[in-house]
């Protein structure tokens, strides 16, 4: 795919432009027009991201407590309106991929610009990044533990499935959707169809009309938007310098301390840097390939090798007891400080992705259709991403079932690492299993921060092959921020995960205007695509 065929057809880009410009200017203000120096979204992100880190710094206790405040106000004040919110733009892209609109072909194009493996491949490597590696192996045993209350206590293998079907609540067909179906669908009929930015500011449009696209208002939007995603990437980066370094410390005997944590970040940094360098048609789709190819061999192995009679039966009755009770599980509100750790903490996590993740997808689906987008997003997604969850988790319920403790001992004090090597010590070749598995979960985050950074770089300059310059920029940003708090300590990580979740009070007010303005939106497209009289 080349540079002219990804800008052709969009109303906001002008490559040719871009380049006459950078040739003709003086170099000083060419690097300060490349890295948006005067753009108000670089400062109004760039200062609070600024003040976070300054606060971990001088006075983490301030900023944990400040922190701990506004997350108990986010998740208790908020926390049943995102229930609602989730689930209505779920139930709502269902009814629109099952009626004629889901025959509106997207983004102005006859075919898909990416084949159908690779856009798949790029969405589950970008949407589960590496949480759904080490949760997928921490969370079933967390809720075998300590029963969820919506479930309570039960037989031991009851508890197991119980698990199993929190976990696919958690991360399956509401956090999905959430991450960009009826959002993409506002963005890529706005920004295709009528030439608006494909910004975050452009999902208020259809509530606020242009007074959202211009000043401070989309300005603050956008920034709010690139603090929550530059925060949500921040956070697994480090979570990902702490838990390989406590890894190859178990495995090698490799010293598990800041030395090793920031080279794992360094390393992670320079990869998705030089991803994002050589576009969405080389490095991202290239990773995500591979990505791809070593889950399967991974699932291939466990299957055959690990508990497979359990896998297949935990996936079946886990995924039927989760869509038996959907509604009661999705909008269970009997133990709201329960809610605030698990299902509320996810979803508002996932909320925050929502405006960005949105705009990523809009960029690599023109040309689908509707229906392609949804049952991908919503369905096709969710069914993989928890399969994966009993492969994973499944299989450690199984060895904890046959050998109790055996699995149980390694997530004490929540340590989600030791949950992954725990399970990997009860299959065959154990040691390689473990190296692969801590590869796959690097390559995951190599692949979110590659595209969050090509995202947030595209938002800020509002081209859609953004300069090399704030590319690389954003990508050292976000790293050495990520740098910076794990030489706090755990405290500085925990507290930006725990961030993360009040992001999503603006974010889910951003969305909120796609639960009325897709369905709209589709109706003209297909009435302009003569699907509709």
């Amino acid at each position: 795919m080349s540079r002219a065929s990804l800008a052709a057809g969009d109303p906001c880009i002008s490559d040719v432009d871009n380049s006459t410009t950078s040739l003709h200017l003086p170099n000083k203000v060419n690097i300060r027009s490349q890295l948006e120096l005067s753009n108000p979204v670089l400062w109004i992100s760039g200062s609070f991201l600024t003040i976070f880190v300054l606060l971990a710094l001088f006075d983490t206790q301030l900023l944990t407590n400040l922190v701990n405040l506004g997350f108990g106000y986010a998740t208790q004040l908020f926390g049943g309106y995102w229930q609602l919110l989730i689930l209505a733009n779920f139930v709502i892209g269902l009814f629109l991929t099952l009626g004629q609109t889901g025959y509106v072909r997207l983004g102005g194009l006859e075919q898909p610009e990416v084949g159908t493996f690779k856009w798949l491949s790029i969405l589950l490597c970008t949407l589960l990044a590496g949480g759904g590696v080490f949760w997928a192996a921490a969370e079933p045993i967390a809720h075998f533990v300590s029963p969820p209350p919506f479930y309570g206590q039960a037989e031991a293998r009851d508890m197991a499935i119980n698990a199993l079907s929190q976990s696919f609540m958690h991360w399956g067909f509401l956090a999905w959707a959430i991450l960009g179906s009826l959002s993409s669908i506002v963005l890529m009929y706005l920004h295709y169809e009528k030439g608006l930015p494909l910004k975050p500011r452009t999902l208020l449009y259809p509530l606020f009309g242009e007074r959202a696209l211009h000043g401070w208002f989309g300005n603050t939007v956008d920034a709010l938007s690139i603090i929550a995603v530059a925060a949500g990437t921040i956070g697994p980066i480090g979570f990902l310098g702490l838990q390989i370094s406590y890894a190859v410390n178990a495995l090698f005997g490799i010293p598990d301390g800041l030395m090793t944590q920031t080279l794992v970040v360094l390393l992670a940094m320079a990869a998705y840097t030089l991803s994002a360098l050589s576009g969405l048609s080389k490095g991202m789709q290239l990773i995500s390939r591979y990505n791809i190819i070593l889950s399967l061999v991974l699932v291939v192995f466990i299957l055959i090798a690990g508990p497979t009679s359990f896998i297949v039966d935990g996936y079946i009755q886990g995924m039927g007891q989760m869509i038996d009770n959907f509604v009661p599980m999705a909008l269970y509100r009997g133990d709201t400080n329960w809610l605030s750790w698990w299902t509320v903490f996810f979803w508002g996590w996932f909320i925050g992705y929502a405006p960005m993740m949105a705009i990523f997808i809009a960029r690599i689906s023109r040309g689908r259709t509707i229906r392609q987008l949804i049952l991908a997003i919503s369905i096709v997604a969710p069914l993989i991403t928890c399969f994966w969850f009993s492969i994973v988790g499944g299989s450690g319920l199984a060895f904890e079932l046959a050998n109790p403790g055996s699995i149980k001992a390694g997530f004490e004090g929540f340590n989600l690492p030791g949950v992954l090597l725990a399970i990997t010590q009860q299959l065959p070749f154990s040691m390689l299993l473990a190296v692969l598995f801590l590869i796959l979960t690097t390559t995951f985050i190599v692949t979110t921060g590659d595209s969050m950074t090509y995202t947030i770089s595209m938002v800020m300059t509002g081209d859609s092959q953004p300069n090399a310059l704030i590319r690389t920029f954003w990508g050292i940003v976000m790293g050495a921020i990520a740098i910076v708090l794990i030489s706090m300590g755990e405290g500085g990580i925990s507290a930006l995960q725990s961030f993360i979740v009040i992001t999503a009070v603006p974010a889910s007010f951003i969305i909120l205007p796609s639960l009325w303005a897709a369905p709209k939106f589709a109706h003209q497209m297909a009435k302009q695509q003569s699907l509709l009289k």
